[in-house]
């Protein structure tokens, strides 16, 4: 299992974050999502064997926030 930690922008409330986590949640090969609207940050544990870094970053961006490099 991997850890790898993504900025993200344009989340206003706690609804947002939590839908990002749920998004996160949903991609093969995750195991662990938490986002924080405070921090910006999402926190992901996953499997570098199914999902890549790129992918969780498409689909952060498929859930209408912005990956902050």
């Amino acid at each position: 299992m991997k850890k790898v930690e993504i900025k993200v922008e344009g989340m206003h409330c706690e609804g947002c974050s939590k839908r990002l986590t749920k998004v996160l949640s949903n991609v093969d090969g995750v195991s662990f999502a938490e986002v924080s609207l405070e921090d910006k940050l999402a926190k992901i544990e996953y499997d570098e064997n199914i999902a890549t870094v790129e992918k969780l970053e498409e689909s952060i961006e498929d859930a209408g926030f912005e990956v902050i490099k």
